[in-house]
């Protein structure tokens, strides 16, 4: 087994509800994800602009900025095997409208309200969850993080009752 951390956006509509944003740690929680590090912030437009500067010459990135600026997010380091290809399976597509119709059970097609509005945000890549987390989790350095806590990981996957690790982990 090898760990891998992926960063995640639980968006501003979602901490509005908390029950939603419970439902949602619940998700992560039951898919066999770890919570290495948890913060609730309202961000900057400056903070955005770091954080989603590629798209800055799309036709949403102005509304992506003041929706995202509107209220307190929180921002999720998580970890487990193949942690940003699962957890891209549990949001869904970006588009709620196909979220809602071709994956209604997605965190995106229970809790999304509109492309910009879908509750949450996970990264695509590796190199995109090390520099997301870097944005919002400045002194959080994920190379030392899996270096001398990956080993203890999998140590406590062997002692779990027999089960082979990997299946409590999906």
């Amino acid at each position: 087994m090898v760990l891998e951390l992926t960063f995640v956006i639980l968006k501003p509509h979602v901490l509005k509800v908390p029950f939603v944003s419970k439902e949602i740690k619940d998700i992560i929680l039951k898919n066999g994800f770890l919570i290495i590090r948890s913060k609730e912030k309202t961000l900057s437009p400056i903070d955005l602009q770091r954080f989603y500067g590629e798209h800055e010459k799309k036709f949403f990135y102005n509304r992506l900025i003041s929706f995202m600026s509107s209220g307190p997010i929180e921002a999720l380091i998580l970890a487990r095997e193949n942690a940003i290809l699962k957890w891209r399976e549990l949001m869904g597509p970006t588009r709620v409208f196909e979220a809602q119709f071709s994956a209604p059970d997605t965190i995106r097609g229970k809790y999304g309200l509109t492309d910009t509005r879908n509750a949450t945000h996970g990264s695509d890549s590796t190199e995109s969850a090390q520099r997301e987390m870097s944005i919002l989790f400045p002194d959080f350095d994920p190379v030392l993080w899996l270096k001398v806590n990956e080993s203890h990981f999998k140590a406590e996957g062997e002692q779990i009752s027999g089960k082979d690790f990997h299946s409590v982990i999906k």
